[in-house]
């Protein structure tokens, strides 16, 4: 009988050593943004252990709406829509940082359901699980594109651009580092603005890009969390 004891106390011991073995780093349990969008959820996975792992990634479920579309994205590349689980290697001590799970928001406002699990390869009684609820609205010019504890983001104005444009936003976190990103059309770098904890508006100079269309991304903590299209016209 204590033999039987001791084996489930180890048992429960080395499940428990599994379980803090890993972490999601800044859980987002509920977001917002607007139809017509291209938006990211972040999935930032910390290794805690003194070992590589290969963990597991999986989508448990959705509710896409026949105009959406999602996938899985690892810095620029991304999966197919129709793989819903995959593996990645994490260095002891190394934060995942640019995992997202991408949605192509659609033209419908509603509300959006993910879960997602976590789990190290071959040891599922690890699994974390991660609910998102999506909040997607119409757009409009007091509607935030994006919004969470740590940051409120309104959309470029004006936009069509001439010479330059704003951005309004709200940081909430004094240890997160935010920053905007323009991008032309072939994903070359074209400004990079950072977004201070002390002032609510950024102004992206447009003075020097040629007409035609433009895409801006919102990176925190170096992930990014939101991409949308700018348009410049001389």
């Amino acid at each position: 009988m204590i033999r039987v004891l001791l084996i489930g106390l180890l048992l429960c011991l080395s499940n428990n050593t599994f379980s803090q073995s890993f972490e999601l780093v800044e859980k987002t349990d509920y977001l917002h943004t607007t139809i017509s969008e291209v938006f990211q959820i972040p999935i930032r996975i910390r290794n805690k252990s003194d070992k590589a792992q290969f963990f597991i990634i999986r989508k448990v479920s959705s509710d896409l709406g026949a105009t959406q579309k999602g996938y899985f994205c690892l810095d620029q590349n991304c999966l197919e829509p129709s793989i819903e689980e995959f593996s990645k290697r994490i260095e002891p001590g190394e934060t995942l940082e640019k995992l997202y799970y991408t949605l192509e928001t659609g033209i419908i406002t509603g509300q959006n359901h993910f879960k997602f699990e976590v789990f190290i390869k071959g040891q599922p009684s690890t699994i974390v699980e991660y609910p998102v609820n999506l909040s997607i609205e119409e757009r409009g010019s007091k509607t935030f594109v994006f919004q969470s504890k740590d940051i409120k983001i309104r959309d470029v104005y004006p936009n069509p651009v001439n010479d330059y444009a704003y951005l309004d936003y709200q940081l909430y976190n004094e240890s997160a580092k935010a920053k905007v990103v323009v991008y032309n059309i072939l994903g070359r770098e074209m400004g990079d603005y950072d977004l201070s904890l002390y002032e609510f508006k950024v102004k992206i100079q447009a003075e020097e890009l040629a007409s035609g269309v433009y895409f801006y991304t919102i990176y925190l903590d170096n992930v990014a969390i939101v991409t949308r299209k700018m348009i410049v016209r001389k």
